[in-house]
């Protein structure tokens, strides 16, 4: 039940599996803006219903003290904040990662940021590791003061990423996050899916929300990001996805990667 992953659907492979094995659960799942992906035409007229299942069974997996942190768009974000209520998540941040590498517009103004969302099983009781994603706080590294926490401080609930900061670069003295979406000439980029997930993203997440020897679940595998995150970072992984050849990608992906 780690370091997997496998070909099929989320909701089904989930059901059949016990329950309470999973630390932590990262999900970016189709946004349903028409987006056509590898075999999965990214449309559906019940998709708030459709997400509630989904997120069900993500529920039924995480442990008690297991958190679930959801990327998400703009169209579906507060419906599926209210559906992961409704399953019984506790929300803890409603994040907004803003990148200048944005979509552009003619009618609207142009749309640079995604959301994520935070949740945790129980209210009171989960893993958080502040100290693994403290940075350097501007009362350390503009003003020297000297009551500045000497651990830093934890990232605040906006995090600004910047295509000038690529491959996934964190700046040391900034409690904002500077790392770009990954972009078409990203050395990152894997070049076979479209909606690649940043790697500083998922670490952080990871860092924070897991500890080594954990297992991480993904229902919508992708790229492999997370999973390619989960090994590098000492936990485990298992990972889901409807298309046998992103599947197959993902795992040679993450073969690649070295902990």
């Amino acid at each position: 039940m780690s370091n997997e992953i496998v070909v099929g659907d989320c909701i089904q492979v989930l059901q059949k599996m016990p329950p309470g094995w999973a630390h932590l659960a990262f999900a970016d799942p189709p946004f349903n803006i028409g987006y056509q992906y590898d075999i999965y035409e990214d449309w559906r007229d019940d998709y708030d219903a459709w997400s509630s299942v989904w997120m069900q069974v993500v529920h039924r997996a995480l442990k008690p003290r297991g958190s679930f942190w959801l990327a998400i768009g703009d169209d579906y974000a507060a419906e599926l904040c209210v559906a992961a209520k409704k399953v019984g998540f506790h929300l803890r941040n409603w994040i907004i990662w803003h990148y200048t590498f944005g979509q552009q517009t003619t009618k609207k103004f142009a749309r640079s940021h995604t959301h994520l969302l935070y949740f945790t099983k129980h209210a009171t009781e989960f893993t958080f590791n502040a100290d693994a994603v403290r940075v350097a706080s501007a009362r350390q590294t503009v003003y020297g003061d000297k009551r500045a926490a000497s651990k830093g401080k934890l990232p605040d609930d906006v995090w600004y990423l910047r295509p000038q900061e690529a491959e996934g670069h964190f700046d040391p003295e900034s409690d904002t996050w500077n790392v770009s979406r990954v972009c078409g000439t990203f050395k990152e980029r894997q070049g076979w899916h479209g909606c690649q997930m940043p790697r500083a993203v998922l670490d952080r997440i990871v860092k924070a929300s897991s500890n080594p020897g954990d297992i991480v679940l993904d229902p919508f595998c992708g790229s492999g990001t997370t999973a390619a995150s989960a090994k590098a970072l000492g936990r485990r992984y298992y990972t889901i996805d409807l298309s046998e050849n992103y599947v197959q990608f993902a795992r040679e992906r993450v073969a690649k990667e070295t902990q």
